[in-house]
């Protein structure tokens, strides 16, 4: 693939189920006027094309299947393309999982990765109340720990020791906004 030349800016979030990475995206969005361009996206538009339920199980399958078929950059691909061609001058990815997610986006020169911390038992609390997935409102405890375990999951402590940007969303809303203007104010620098 190659390298653009871009002025964008590109974040690129990585942190646990429900540690606060869409809430991040939304706020961007919001304030900022990003547009947000999810690695989930092409998994859920498959799997509603197959008419199957949009859980984390499925999605995890889905994303191993096709990065196993057609390679492990497939969504680095899909993604950096979305990226290169909007017109958008901030981009916000809230779903960094894998080291291959990065393949090519890592090049632009205004790309970011941005650590999320958060405790997992206010993640799982959160996982709760939002119901992104279909499974989400009925999970238990032990569910979310599994979730935690799946193949997509597992390689995120590792991508997000490389960040070189942190925010901890261990407070409230506004305490997380606060550190993510700060960040802005030092990335637009």
């Amino acid at each position: 693939m190659p390298k653009r030349k871009t002025a964008k800016i590109v974040l690129g979030i990585v942190g646990e189920i429900a540690a606060g990475k869409d809430t991040a995206a939304a706020y961007l969005k919001k304030k900022y006027k990003s547009q947000t361009v999810s690695f989930s996206q092409p998994l859920r538009d498959i799997l509603d094309r197959l008419y199957l339920p949009q859980t984390r199980a499925n999605m995890a399958n889905l994303g191993i299947s096709l990065r196993g078929t057609f390679g492990q950059d497939l969504l680095s691909k899909v993604i950096y393309e979305e990226v290169t061609r909007s017109p958008a001058k901030i981009l916000v990815l809230p779903n960094v999982r894998l080291e291959s997610d990065l393949i090519y986006l890592k090049h632009l020169p205004g790309f970011r990765l941005i650590r999320i911390d958060c405790d997992i038992k206010t993640c799982f609390v959160r996982l709760k109340k939002r119901r992104q997935n279909n499974d989400d409102r009925t999970k238990t405890w032990k569910q979310f720990i599994n979730d935690l375990k799946l193949p997509t999951e597992t390689p995120i402590r590792l991508l997000a020791k490389k960040a070189k940007l942190k925010l901890d969303n261990n407070g409230t809303k506004q305490e997380l906004f606060k550190q993510i203007d700060e960040l802005m104010k030092n990335i637009k620098k």
